[in-house]
């Protein structure tokens, strides 16, 4: 049985998850650019929210992280993502964008926290992107 206290927090963090993927669906999904989406910490990859359906392994996770790390290295030679290499068209340390044959990726790094969308070819990638950065920057702004 949970002490009070204890069931508080259970609770309050089931709010703020609920509230952070309905956050992800409206802000990225709903624009129609983005088919899966996923918030993880930066520091230690835990997967904060992702959209419905998709999940992340730590693996995957570590990847992103390394190439906000080596973000010349994405450049360079970009990265493997569920078996597609994606070519970085922007690898600095705020955003890093990415393109394969069917489609692509954006990422945003804020201060605690990694964005990361991918869009389909029939998909736009600049409504994609603005839609992460503007998520990106009002994560920012509550300085997350």
């Amino acid at each position: 049985m949970f002490h009070k206290a204890h069931l508080g927090v259970v609770v309050m963090d089931s709010i703020k998850l609920s509230h952070l993927r309905n956050l992800l669906h409206e802000a990225l999904i709903e624009t129609n650019h983005v088919y899966q989406c996923a918030l993880f910490n930066r520091f230690d990859g835990t997967l904060i929210a992702s959209s419905a359906g998709f999940k992340l392994s730590p693996a995957q996770i570590q990847v992103f992280l390394g190439l906000f790390r080596s973000s010349h290295l994405a450049r360079e030679s970009g990265f493997q993502h569920d078996n597609i290499h994606y070519q970085c068209i922007r690898a600095d340390n705020t955003s890093i964008y990415a393109k394969s044959t069917n489609g692509g990726m954006v990422l945003a790094q804020t201060e605690t926290l990694i964005l990361m969308a991918a869009y389909s070819e029939n998909m736009y990638p600049s409504v994609c992107i603005e839609a992460v950065e503007k998520l990106a920057d009002y994560f920012r702004e509550k300085g997350k």
